[in-house]
């Protein structure tokens, strides 16, 4: 029996790849002609970078970058030099998680670290780079990023626009002239795990805001600031990518990355289904288990399950969904090839209690279903 094994991380508990270990640990208990198949997955967001080195075998690099903050932090990167390519996840350089509750401020945090990332992998001579969106605590549209990268993003006075989202409101001046010209050789694909665009009430700003420490009146603030800052862009690049959808990813860096930096905007699913070579093990596989820390009804707009169930549906493989919670409109998932969703927990528990067990409760959900699934079977 080969069932292949492909979840995404469950957040704050298990990494990608030790999920897909602990369901392959559970499933061996229940059948001894077990042959797995381990292919950890992510859909861009946080713990993408760790999904793409164990698929990949990419060298993992380290980098000083400045964090969201403005704060030294060292930040991790791929390095795959065979292929000359780079994998560069937002998170590691501005991140949310790193922050405290009361550290987190959208008005204020930067992307600035993103670029000094750009800059470690072309001076390692970088021809194509994997962007990683997802995870992000700012909301300045990547200008940042920009500034880090070359870029002048100038006041009315002439001077450098401070870090944050918020600071967009006082752009005066877009000078991409010193921008640095090894990022014209450079092939970027971007990963990202929404389609919203860049602003309204499905921008980055409203949607994703609040998260980062956004009041509803900063929401409004930043949304502006950002009209602001795709106004000026639009009279110096010469198109208008506001809409774009994927442009309102990571606080707008779907929109910077593919307006500045010519990125493709990708679902991340899909990217790292084909950086693991994805095609290959589910052409193998009786059966495909797959998870992440929760599944609902936003799930559809690109989260790992459904972008592994919408595969292997192609194959008419079935596919289990093991989560750690099943929040409101998940049924929806039956629609997009899942076979069967179950939530991880046996029994009433806090999260606080179930997060040190997801390993244990993955074990026990794989053995319980491969015992069904063998007694179901001819």
């Amino acid at each position: 029996m080969h069932i292949l094994f492909c979840p995404d991380s469950f957040k704050d508990a298990l990494s990608a790849e030790e999920a897909a270990h602990a369901m392959a640990r559970g499933a061996a208990r229940a059948a001894t002609d077990l042959h797995p198949l381990i292919c950890p997955l992510a859909d861009g967001g946080e713990g993408s970078l760790d999904a793409l080195i164990a698929a990949t075998g990419a060298e993992r690099r380290q980098q000083t970058v400045l964090d969201a903050l403005g704060r030294p932090r060292m930040a991790a990167w791929g390095w795959l030099a065979d292929q000359r390519t780079a994998f560069i996840e937002l998170a590691e350089a501005s991140g949310l998680q790193p922050l405290t509750e009361q550290e987190r401020d959208a008005r204020y945090t930067s992307t600035y670290g993103v670029g000094q990332l750009f800059l470690a992998a072309l001076d390692h001579g970088a021809e194509k780079a994997l962007l990683l969106l997802g995870g992000s605590a700012t909301n300045d549209g990547g200008a940042g990023m920009l500034q880090a990268l070359g870029a002048r993003l100038l006041d009315s006075q002439g001077q450098s626009l401070p870090p944050g989202g918020a600071a967009l409101a006082d752009l005066a001046t877009l000078s991409l002239e010193e921008l640095d010209p090894r990022l014209g050789k450079l092939d970027i694909d971007a990963a990202v795990d929404v389609d919203n665009p860049l602003l309204g009430e499905h921008g980055a700003s409203a949607v994703f805001g609040p998260q980062k420490g956004a009041t509803p009146a900063q929401v409004q603030q930043l949304d502006q600031a950002l009209g602001h800052f795709a106004d000026i862009a639009a009279n110096v690049l010469g198109r208008d990518d506001r809409d774009l959808p994927g442009a309102g990813a990571a606080g707008g860096m779907g929109f910077a990355a593919h307006a500045f930096l010519g990125a493709t905007l990708k679902p991340g699913i899909d990217m790292l289904m084909q950086q693991a070579g994805f095609d290959t093990l589910l052409a193998q596989a009786d059966l495909v288990i797959t998870g992440e820390g929760r599944l609902d009804g936003q799930s559809l707009s690109g989260k790992t399950p459904i972008g592994v169930a919408r595969a292997a549906a192609g194959q008419q493989v079935p596919v289990v969904v093991l989560a750690g919670s099943l929040g409101d409109g998940w049924q929806a998932c039956f629609q997009e090839g899942v076979t069967a969703a179950f939530a991880l927990a046996d029994g009433p528990m806090p999260l606080s209690d179930a997060l040190p067990r997801t390993a244990e409760l993955l074990e026990a959900r794989c053995e319980n279903l491969i015992r069904l699934w063998r007694a179901a079977r001819p």
